[in-house]
């Protein structure tokens, strides 16, 4: 039967308390987590989001009633422990933060009964997810999450101090917004006053941002809810948090200047972990070149080598045929992966396939000095030595080559060096290196529309030195663009912002927009530029990355308190559901159904 707190106050979380409170009289409130039952002896664990203490009833210390009622406890029941700090009277527990101390009680109060969970609540649990999402109250009660979770609040708490004390004022920017078709899609909300019309949730709040940069408010941040009705992938949640920020009056310096000093101290005061500043950059031409991505994991080497050049004369149809359609022949060297089964090559053949490669071509060098390779026959002696001695190769390495248009090659060759770094135990996680990826290109061709997109958005700025090559050369015109990147992922991305009126129409011209179109979606921000606005850059971090990265996650489920599943549905909530008809009438809408 419940109790009632009437009169109780706790005076500390469970492992709030240590050594030092020896000879205290304490009141703690929490779970049972474990309750070990020795016959007038009981051992309860009592745990809350701090950690673990371990409660002792034992004859000749507490009345006969506390033990009995003791005994009945059960995992998850909620209680309130009254009772004096001493040391253990056995072994000290080194595993827990409490390990030294237990408490030796005078009350005991069951506040809440709880059935059985359906899982153990405990660490690294083994439950499947879908279990764990159905019931993730009970899953959040779990010492690894709680972690995460209060990682997390640690990380936006000292993100808004730190910005404060740079200038930036927190600002909210609104959530019902109108649509606009450029990037992902939009999650649409129905107007019932306005039947037929709609509200869109924001992607970003970008528009919103680069108004109050004309609008005087010099630096302004928000941690910004945002939403994005994106096709399923394993680790994307249809909502999500950007750290968002944007100043005025500065350049690409300025903006790397401040986000560096605040990662800084973000890891050190989370982590302790120093970060060294500057953090290296790297353009996107470099980064493509050596390692195949736009967020290279820089952890390890086995970078690409491009030996176009060295194979341009052989008789190997594979690289002639690449070469002739202005493609390039690039390879990895895998050091130490020589004697590599030929039923493990044919598995990283197919991993290549997935990624775009029509194969895989490969020299295998044994640890004789034997060479193995799938081309061979089509090169002389000589040719193949000089590619060996190209790639490095020496002794007992694998020599992997992708022959394509180079976007497919720098995605099979990326892609793949990750993939062996896997293989090869070379990803540590408790090293951060961190990188700045410069000057993207502006444009990128899609083949799908037929047309140039804006690699970031309509308003990323060109390098004042490429903007000759706009009309003649679009996928020259390099923007003033950055991302930051941790282990090879993008943790945050920005850019300067075009702020010439005539810079702005060219570029939607570029993009294919009439004006009118770009009136149509972009006007009132047009219209503000025409009164008065400032240089303004910005940048907004995925705070769910980051906190995931910084935690040693695999998953953002394992950051975010009540994520959705792969198919954009919370299996908790059971979200989206159907609404009643009389919604639906209100709003003006009927809902048609696929015929089965």
């Amino acid at each position: 039967m419940a109790e009632s707190m009437k009169g109780l106050h706790r005076t500390h979380r469970c492992a709030e308390l240590s050594a030092a409170n020896v000879g205290e009289t304490v009141t703690i409130m929490g779970w049972v987590q474990k309750n070990r039952n020795k016959g007038g002896l009981v051992f309860v664990d009592v745990r809350d989001r701090s950690g673990i203490i371990q409660v002792v009833f034992e004859e000749g210390k507490s009345e006969a009633s506390l033990i009995e009622k003791a005994a009945k406890l059960r995992a998850e029941y909620v209680v309130a422990v009254v009772g004096k700090v001493e040391r253990r009277s056995g072994a000290v527990n080194d595993n827990l933060a409490t390990g030294e101390i237990e408490i030796i009680p005078q009350q005991l109060r069951v506040l809440s009964e709880s059935e059985t969970p359906p899982f153990p609540i405990e660490e690294n649990s083994k439950t499947k997810e879908e279990v764990r999402l159905k019931y993730r109250y009970l899953d959040l009660r779990r010492p690894d999450l709680q972690r995460n979770l209060m990682m997390r609040s640690k990380v936006a708490t000292l993100t808004r101090q730190f910005l404060a004390e740079e200038g930036f004022l927190e600002i909210e920017t609104p959530i019902l917004i109108g649509s606009t078709p450029e990037g992902a899609r939009d999650y649409l909300v129905p107007s019932r006053i306005h039947q037929g019309h709609f509200y869109a949730l924001p992607q970003s709040p970008q528009l919103f941002k680069q108004l109050l940069m004309c609008s005087g408010y010099d630096r302004y941040f928000q941690i910004a809810k945002c939403f994005r009705d994106e096709d399923l992938r394993a680790d994307r949640q249809p909502e999500f948090t950007q750290i968002d920020m944007e100043l005025s009056f500065v350049d690409v310096d300025d903006v790397i200047d401040v986000n560096e000093r605040l990662l800084a101290k973000i890891f050190k005061e989370v982590l302790g972990i120093e970060v060294s500043l500057p953090i290296p950059r790297m353009t996107w031409q470099e980064a493509m070149d050596r390692y195949g991505s736009d967020k290279p994991d820089t952890r390890f080497g086995m970078e690409l080598n491009n030996v176009t050049e060295v194979v341009k004369d052989c008789e190997f149809v594979v690289f002639k045929n690449a070469i002739e359609n202005g493609g390039t022949v690039r390879g990895i060297n895998a050091k130490g992966q020589g004697e590599m089964p030929r039923k493990k090559i044919d598995k990283l053949v197919s991993f290549a396939k997935d990624y775009g490669a029509k194969g895989l071509a490969y020299i295998a060098i044994q640890g004789d000095g034997t060479v193995k390779s799938s081309f061979s026959k089509f090169m002389t002696e000589d040719e193949m030595k000089a590619l060996i001695e190209a790639m490095g190769g020496g002794n007992g390495d694998l020599l992997l080559f992708a022959a394509d248009k180079n976007k497919v090659v720098w995605d099979v060759l990326g892609a793949l060096r990750l993939e062996l770094a896997r293989q090869m135990d070379l990803l540590d996680k408790s090293e951060y290196k961190f990188l700045w990826i410069t000057e993207f290109p502006l444009l990128e061709w899609s083949e799908e529309q037929n047309r140039f997109t804006a690699m970031h958005h309509p308003f990323t700025m060109p390098m004042e030195e490429d903007l000759q090559y706009i009309d003649s050369d679009p996928g020259r015109v390099r923007a003033k663009a950055y991302d930051i990147t941790l282990n090879g992922n993008e943790i945050g991305g920005g850019s300067v912002r075009i702020f010439n009126p005539e810079i702005q129409s060219k570029m939607f011209e570029v993009l294919g927009f009439t004006p009118e179109q770009a009136q149509e979606q972009f006007g009132f921000l047009l219209t503000a530029f025409k009164y008065g606005v400032p240089p303004h850059a910005g940048l907004a971090y995925g705070l769910d990355r980051l906190v995931m990265l910084m935690a040693k996650q695999d998953s953002i489920r394992d950051v975010i308190a009540f994520p959705k599943v792969k198919d954009a549905s919370d299996l908790m909530t059971e979200a989206p559901t159907r609404v009643d008809q009389k919604q639906l009438d209100e709003l003006g809408l009927s809902v048609v159904t696929d015929e089965e």
